[in-house]
């Protein structure tokens, strides 16, 4: 027996009305015992009803589907539900599935069951305009900076300075590192900031970069007193 179960299948159900047969597309999930596996660094804790509607909440949230509606539910699948439902859609069903039901499995722990039904939850993606560009053909380059500050220097008002100064090349600034306590001087801090720089119509040579980098170097240490360790 596997007593930790996380299972999902996307496909389609069919049904047979007076007016003709229709398709629905679901993705349904089932959960059952602990939510990870045994381990020395984290206590096991049992997947339960909050935690699958965690697993709703995640995916509703990367689709951009908000302002939803809850209400109780209860019939021959569920001891205990929730729908899910915005205006007049339903769009997911989920619960702990009934003893009966998990009994006919040879099943004793607790099932839950989410069902999303994925027509309606396609029909409230919200509409997005994306802009698309070309994948660079040219490499990016990337350079780092150890930074002596004042401790009341944020990276924001860092990353800002950078960006206008160097506003075509540098595409990304980052921090990765910071230092405060024995042998720094009073009142200061170190920073370790990446700079990412790429030309879209041409390799960068050395002597572009380095130039970047001594722009940038100079608008550290003019404005904010920066010091290079």
């Amino acid at each position: 027996k596997i007593p930790n179960v996380k299972l999902f299948e996307f496909g389609k159900t069919y049904h047979n009305y007076p007016n003709g047969r229709e398709e629905k597309k679901h993705l349904s999930l089932i959960i059952s015992g602990n939510r990870t596996e045994n381990s020395w660094a984290t206590p096991s804790k049992k997947s339960d009803f909050f935690y699958a509607k965690g697993v709703i909440k995640a995916v509703l949230d990367k689709l951009g589907i908000d302002r939803t509606s809850e209400k109780g539910l209860k019939n021959d699948l569920f001891s205990e539900g929730i729908s899910i439902t915005k205006g007049k859609q339903t769009l997911v069903e989920f619960g702990v599935v009934t003893k009966k039901v998990v009994k006919q499995f040879d099943i004793e722990a607790q099932v839950l069951f989410i069902d999303f039904n994925w027509d309606m939850i396609l029909s409230e993606i919200p509409t997005v305009n994306l802009t698309l560009k070309p994948i660079p053909k040219f490499p990016k380059v990337k350079r780092d900076f150890a930074l002596l500050l004042d401790e009341s220097i944020t990276f924001d008002t860092l990353k800002t300075a950078a960006l206008q100064t160097e506003k075509k090349l540098l595409k990304e600034v980052s921090l990765f590192d910071v230092y405060t306590g024995k042998n720094l001087p009073k009142g200061k801090k170190s920073y370790a900031l990446s700079f990412t720089l790429q030309d879209d119509r041409k390799t960068l040579t050395d002597k572009q970069i380095d130039k970047i980098m001594s722009k940038l170097q100079q608008r550290f240490e003019k404005d904010f007193g920066a010091q290079l360790r």
